[in-house]
């Protein structure tokens, strides 16, 4: 598994060389984020797409 600082330095890499520090600051809000889901979906797993479906079509009817 890689290091923090690892996944940091390859994300950077991937950036063009005119990026703003927002832009770096944009692309660190949205890998922690990402890594913050996949953790709760190992911890409390994950809906089907039926069952979202169908959550989405009461929430929108009502």
């Amino acid at each position: 598994m890689s290091s923090a600082k690892e996944k940091v330095e390859s994300m950077l890499r991937k950036l063009p060389d005119d990026c703003t520090v927002e832009d770096i600051q944009y692309h660190l809000y949205v890998l922690g984020k990402v890594r913050q889901g996949l953790q709760v979906a190992d911890t409390e797993g994950v809906l089907q797409q039926a069952e979202v479906e169908g959550l989405l079509n009461k929430w929108l009817i009502e």
